[in-house]
C-alpha cells in the first residue's frame, strides 16, 4: 500500500496574517505573544488542511517567522558577534529579526535566492564561536503537530551539509564546520525519536548541484554517523533537479528513504527506470509539481507511477510533490474574478494536496479507482490546448526576428560619448533604483479606484500630485537623475503583467519572497504582447515637471518571466522573446517622448541560472538576447540602465557584459563589497552603480560610511565608471529612513567630487 507525503507548506497564511502581525510587532503595535498566537493559528490551519486532504506524512518545523535557514542558524547559535548575542543563551526574537533586517548599528545577514526559486534565504555566517544547540524548536514543533495530527507528523530539518555549503565566511573547511555540527544533529535526532517521531525529513538539496568531490564524500561519513544513533527513520530529501553523477553515492547512504524530484528534470526518473534504486529504501516520488501552478497531467503521472511501482514496489512508495509547496499560493478557489475554464487548469497548494491523494489512490488501488478523474483531466487538457485565449500573433513576430534586432547600432565607447554630452551629468552621478515609499494613502487610493469609489481621472490626478511631491523632494536632496516614484505600481512584475495580454493576475495568489515581503506572481497563460503603451504617459508627465533627467522605469523580460508562473507548452526562451518585443516597443515610445534614460531591471537574470553549470550557457544565450531585444531599438544618445540585486556575478560577468547596458546598478553593501571583484577581474568597461547602502535595513547610514564605500569602489573600478545609488528600490522603506539616507548619499558623492577635483 502506497502512502502520501508532503514536504512543506506555505506559511504566510491565506490572508497574509503572518506578514501583518510581524510588521505590527516591528512597529511596536503588538507583542511577541501576539506574534506567537497568530503563528500557531496558521500552523493549526495548515495541519488541518493537509489532514483533510488525506496526506499520510504531514511536515512540521517547516514553519518560520522569517526564514528556515535563519531558524537553523539560531538553533545552532551560528550568530555573528556583531549582533551582541550572549553565547550559551537562546536567540531572542529581537536578535532574530536584527539578523534578518539589521538595526541602527548592525548590518543584516546577506540575503540571496534559495537555489533557483523566487524565495530569498538569509546566508549563515560561520566566522563566530563553535556552534552549540540553543532552544528546542524542532522538537516543540513536532510535539505541537503530533497533538493535532498524531503519527502523521513528520519533522523537517535542513541537512548539515546543505546548511554549511550555503553559508559564507568559512573560517575552517566545510568538512570541519560539518564535523562541529554533527554531534548537535545526532542529539536532535535522538530527542525527536524520544518524543515519538517515526520519520524525520532531512533536506539536502545541494545534492542536485555540482558538488566538489570532497563535499560529496562527506555524505557517506555524515549520514553513516547519523544513522548509527538513536533516531527516527530518515527520509533524505532532494529537490530542484536530478542527482546525476551523485546517484550512486546517495543510493549507498544508510538512510531509510530517498526523496527525488521527478518533475523538474527527467534525469531522476530516467535513472530510476534505467538504474537500480536501493532495494532497502522507501522512495519519495516527487511526481506533483511543487513550483508550478498548472494542473498535473494525471494520465502522464499515472503512467510514470505505474512504471516506478513495478521497480520499487507499491508498499515502498511515497507519493508527493517535487519540493515543498512553500512557493505556491494557498488556494485557487479564492480566485473568483477570472474565467472558470481557465481557472480549471490551475492548481495551488491545496489543489496539489488533492492531486497527491488521487495519485496515491492510483498506486494503491489501481487505475480504475481514478477513472473518473482521468477522464475529466483528459477533457480539460484537450479543451485548453485548443483555446483561442492562449494564442496571439506574437509567435509569428518572434519567428521573424533577425540578428539586427538584438544589437545596438553603436558600440558603448561611441554611445557613452554622446550620452555624456547630452546628459551633462557630474562625476559620481546620483540616482535611486526606482521606487519610493508607498504609504497607506497610496494603497488606499489604488483600492478606491479599483472599487469604483473614485474615477480614473481622480486617481490619475492623485498620482500626478505624488509624482510632483517626490520630484521636488529629490531635487531638494540634490539627486542628479530622478525617478517618478512608481506610485501607480503594486509590484514591478505585476504592474506590467496587468497591461500586457497573455497574463492572468490573481487576487489572492500571494507567495513569500522573503520575510514579510509577499508578492503575487502573475500567471502566463498565453502569447504575450503589448496592446498599448504602459508607462509613457506617466514618465513623460514626470519629465515635464523637472529640468533634470527622469528615468523611464521598466522591468526586464527575463525578470518578468522568472518572477511569473510560466506556461509550460512552449519553450521559456520563446516566452522571453515575446515579452522582450513588448518592452522594445515601450522603450522606443519612451525615447520618442523625450526620455533620455531608460532603466530595464533584470534582478532575476542571475537568479534564473540552472543549478547545473553544464546548462548555464543555453539559458544565458537566450536570456541575454531577450534583454538586448528589449533595449536595442534606441539611438546612441538614449542611455540604457539595468539593475541586479543580491546576486553573485563572478561566474557570469561575460554574460553581463554581453547585455550591453550602458549602466548597471548592483547590490554591494550586504556582501561587504565582494561583488566588485567580478567587474575588476573582467576589466568591465561600462558604468557601474555599486549600491552604497542596504535598503532592507531600517538604519540610516552616515555619509562618511558611504563615502568610504565609494572610495573603495573607485580604487577597484575607476571613478569615471561610477554611479551612486542605494542597493535596491525604496518602496518598502519609510520616509523617515529614506530621505536622511539619500541626503547622506548625495553628501558622500559631493565629498568624492571635491576630493577628485583637489587631486
Amino acid at each position: 500500500m502506497a502512502h502520501s507525503t508532503n514536504l512543506g507548506y506555505p506559511r504566510i497564511g491565506k490572508n497574509r496574517e503572518l506578514k501583518r502581525v510581524i510588521e505590527r510587532y516591528w512597529a511596536g503595535k503588538t507583542s511577541a505573544d501576539d506574534v506567537e498566537t497568530t503563528a500557531a493559528g496558521i500552523r493549526r490551519s495548515a495541519f488541518q488542511v493537509q489532514q483533510n486532504a488525506g496526506i499520510d506524512q504531514i511536515p512540521c518545523n517547516d514553519f518560520t517567522l522569517y526564514d528556515h535557514m535563519l531558524d537553523t542558524a539560531c538553533l545552532w547559535s551560528v550568530v555573528p558577534e556583531r549582533f551582541g548575542h550572549q553565547a550559551g543563551t537562546p536567540v531572542s526574537m529581537d536578535t532574530y529579526f536584527s539578523m534578518a533586517r539589521g538595526n541602527d548599528n548592525t548590518l543584516a545577514l546577506e540575503m540571496t535566492k534559495w537555489f533557483d526559486t523566487n524565495y530569498h534565504y538569509l546566508v549563515p555566517e560561520f566566522d563566530g564561536p563553535a556552534p552549540a544547540r540553543m532552544g528546542n524548536k524542532p522538537v516543540e514543533a513536532f510535539q505541537e503537530a503530533r497533538d493535532q495530527v498524531g503519527s502523521r507528523a513528520k519533522p523537517v530539518i535542513i541537512g548539515p551539509i546543505t546548511f554549511v555549503v550555503l553559508g559564507k565566511h568559512h573560517t575552517k573547511s566545510i568538512a570541519e564546520h560539518v564535523a562541529e555540527l554533527l554531534p548537535l544533529y545526532k542529539e536532535l535526532l535522538s530527542d525527536l525519536a524520544n518524543a515519538g517521531a517515526e520519520w524525520v525529513q532531512i533536506d539536502e538539496p545541494c545534492l542536485v548541484t555540482d558538488l566538489e568531490p570532497d563535499v560529496l564524500a562527506l555524505y557517506e561519513n555524515v549520514y553513516g554517523s547519523l544513522a548509527a544513533g538513536n533516531r527516527p527513520k530518515i527520509m533524505l530529501q532532494t529537490y530542484f533537479g536530478s542527482l546525476r553523477g551523485n546517484w550512486d553515492t546517495v543510493m549507498s547512504l544508510p538512510v531509510d528513504g530517498i526523496g527525488l524530484d521527478l518533475v523538474r528534470t527527467p534525469g531522476n526518473l530516467n535513472d530510476l527506470l534505467d538504474r537500480r534504486f536501493a532495494p532497502d529504501k522507501i522512495l519519495g516520488a516527487g511526481i506533483v509539481n511543487g513550483r508550478g501552478v498548472w494542473k498535473t497531467d494525471l494520465a502522464a503521472a499515472s503512467d510514470a507511477l505505474e512504471r516506478i511501482a513495478k521497480i520499487v514496489g507499491r508498499d515502498t512508495l511515497l507519493v508527493g510533490p517535487s519540493c515543498s509547496l512553500l512557493t505556491l499560493p494557498h488556494d485557487v478557489r479564492l480566485e473568483t474574478g477570472h474565467d472558470a475554464e481557465l481557472l480549471a487548469n490551475l492548481a495551488f497548494a491545496e489543489q496539489r494536496l488533492d492531486e497527491i491523494a488521487i495519485l496515491t489512490r492510483l498506486v494503491t488501488e489501481g487505475r480504475d479507482s481514478i477513472a473518473n478523474e482521468l477522464a475529466a483531466d483528459k477533457k480539460r487538457i484537450t479543451s485548453h490546448a485548443t483555446s483561442s485565449a492562449i494564442h496571439a500573433p506574437t509567435q509569428e513576430r518572434v519567428a521573424g526576428l533577425d540578428d539586427a534586432a538584438f544589437q545596438r547600432s553603436e558600440p558603448f565607447s561611441e554611445r557613452i560619448a554622446v550620452q555624456n554630452s547630452e546628459l551633462g551629468l557630474p562625476p559620481y552621478p546620483t540616482t535611486t533604483i526606482g521606487s519610493f515609499p508607498q504609504a497607506s494613502d497610496v494603497r488606499s487610493m489604488r483600492a478606491r479606484v479599483r472599487s469604483g469609489k473614485i474615477s480614473a481621472e481622480e486617481y490619475e490626478q492623485y498620482v500626478h500630485n505624488k509624482i510632483d511631491e517626490v520630484l521636488k523632494q529629490q531635487e531638494d536632496v540634490g539627486l542628479d537623475v530622478l525617478v517618478h516614484g512608481e506610485f501607480e505600481r503594486t509590484d514591478m512584475v505585476e504592474y506590467f503583467a496587468e497591461q500586457m495580454s497573455g497574463f492572468l493576475k490573481t487576487e489572492h495568489g500571494w507567495v513569500q519572497s522573503y520575510g514579510t515581503r509577499c508578492v503575487r506572481p502573475p500567471i502566463i497563460v498565453g502569447d504575450v504582447h503589448r496592446p498599448h503603451p504602459m508607462t509613457v504617459e506617466t514618465i513623460a508627465y514626470a519629465q515635464s515637471r523637472s529640468e533634470k533627467p527622469v528615468k523611464g522605469m521598466l522591468t526586464g523580460p527575463v525578470t518578468i518571466l522568472n518572477w511569473s508562473f510560466a506556461r509550460e507548452d512552449i519553450p521559456r526562451a520563446s516566452i522571453a522573446y515575446q515579452i522582450g518585443l513588448g518592452l522594445r516597443d515601450e522603450v522606443n515610445d519612451l525615447e520618442a517622448a523625450g526620455i533620455k534614460i531608460v532603466q530595464i531591471d533584470e534582478p532575476a537574470l542571475r537568479e534564473g541560472l540552472p543549478l547545473v553549470r553544464g546548462e548555464w550557457q543555453e539559458y544565458l544565450d537566450w536570456s541575454i538576447k531577450a534583454f538586448r531585444l528589449s533595449a536595442s531599438g534606441v539611438s546612441a544618445g538614449t542611455q540604457i540602465h539595468t539593475h541586479m540585486c543580491y546576486s553573485e556575478f563572478n561566474e557570469i560577468i561575460e554574460a553581463i557584459d554581453a547585455m550591453d547596458a550602458d549602466v548597471i546598478s548592483i547590490e554591494n553593501s550586504r556582501s561587504n563589497e565582494e561583488l566588485l571583484q567580478a567587474f575588476t577581474d573582467f576589466s568591465y568597461e561600462r558604468m557601474v552603480g555599486p549600491g552604497v547602502y542596504d535598503v532592507h535595513s531600517a538604519r540610516v547610514p552616515e555619509s562618511g560610511e558611504m563615502a568610504e564605500r565609494l572610495k573603495n569602489a573607485a580604487r577597484v573600478l575607476g571613478a569615471e565608471h561610477l554611479w551612486v545609488n542605494p542597493d535596491c528600490g525604496l518602496k518598502t522603506r519609510g520616509d523617515a529612513e529614506v530621505w536622511p539616507s539619500l541626503r547622506n548619499m548625495v553628501e558622500a558623492a559631493k565629498q568624492l567630487r571635491e576630493s577628485s577635483a583637489a587631486d
